[in-house]
């Protein structure tokens, strides 16, 4: 692992909360599916695109980006050894030959300047350190014109059943959080005001902010029973006598229908892109005063183009179409 500057995270994540998610796999990755639509309808990943995948756990979502991406690829960087194990060997046993690994603090890892399109987590981001110097070194990692899109929770409320029924069943185990619970908990609210996440992004250097909320309905078990095993498996060595394990079970049963335990939960989408300093290029060279055109460069070494802009009507100079391109270049 790089540098680290996070290190009550690493050791909560390389503990035994992170083997836990890891032994679980396969239930977080169904309780956290609802937000997978969303999050890349928003993150807009192409064919040919590079992804960065912050705070990837387990690896679904960027074995989700690397599909969207191929013939491009995907990088997942996480903190946490025991997910990433886990994520390596998913990605083997699918054949995902076009996704990556990298255990690393994604607020300081050394990322290639502009080397990747799209930059998207699915609940990573809260845990960092210091949010404003994260977020500016993953734009650092975009290319000019590149799109961030990310997903955290709501503050809990009333619209959220999760919230509401894992309070509950934490007073009925006597839940006493111990230091890496209480790290996880402020983390996991660290960007829960819109506000803050705003400010963060425009300090960070991102433009078109946007934060959207969004209501999921996360899955915690196949039915009442299969859910409290599931929940009290997080509070290892904690037997209960058979009163209190009803008392669970009835906190759960409004939840339960055909399809399982299900408890809807509120999320903030947020997308950003980072901006172009040069945003056009006339691929003709010609020089900018023939053409009543927006501002432009004359040439762009590193420019990439990615989707073709109609030409202002023709001035009486102009001999041939100017064809403007969005620019890639810093």
């Amino acid at each position: 692992m790089t540098l680290v500057v996070n290190p009550r995270q690493a050791e909560v994540w390389n503990g035994p909360v992170g083997a836990h998610w890891a032994a679980h796999q396969t239930r977080y990755d169904a309780m956290l599916a609802g937000v997978n639509d969303a999050l890349f309808d928003a993150a807009a990943v192409a064919p040919g695109d590079r992804v960065l995948d912050v705070g990837c756990g387990a690896g679904a979502t960027t074995r989700i980006a690397a599909g969207l991406a191929a013939p491009g690829h995907a990088v997942g960087v996480d903190i946490s050894a025991p997910l990433l194990e886990r994520a390596r060997a998913s990605t083997a046993a699918e054949g995902v030959a076009n996704a990556a690994y990298e255990c690393a603090d994604a607020q300081v890892h050394p990322f290639p300047a502009q080397g990747y399109d799209v930059v998207v987590s699915r609940g990573g981001v809260m845990f960092f350190a210091d949010h404003t110097a994260a977020f500016r070194n993953l734009a650092r990692a975009l290319r000019s014109g590149g799109r961030l899109a990310f997903v955290c929770p709501q503050p809990p409320g009333e619209h959220s059943e999760e919230a509401r029924a894992l309070g509950l069943f934490a007073r009925l185990v006597d839940e006493e959080p111990g230091p890496e619970a209480l790290a996880a908990r402020s983390a996991m609210a660290s960007l829960s005001d819109p506000e803050r996440v705003r400010a963060i992004l425009a300090e960070a250097g991102y433009r078109e902010v946007a934060v959207t909320p969004v209501t999921v309905e996360a899955v915690w078990g196949r039915d009442v029973r299969d859910a409290v095993d599931f929940l009290l498996s997080r509070y290892p060595g904690r037997p209960l006598p058979a009163g209190r394990l009803a008392e669970l079970e009835a906190a759960l049963l409004p939840h339960a229908t055909d399809t399982g335990v299900r408890m809807r939960a509120g999320v903030w989408l947020v997308t950003a892109v980072r901006p172009c300093r040069r945003p056009y290029v006339c691929v003709t060279g010609r020089p900018r005063t023939e053409f009543a055109l927006p501002p432009h460069g004359d040439s762009c070494d590193t420019g990439v183009p990615s989707a073709v802009r109609a030409p202002s009507a023709p001035s009486p100079t102009r001999s041939a179409p100017c064809v403007l391109f969005p620019c890639r270049s810093p």
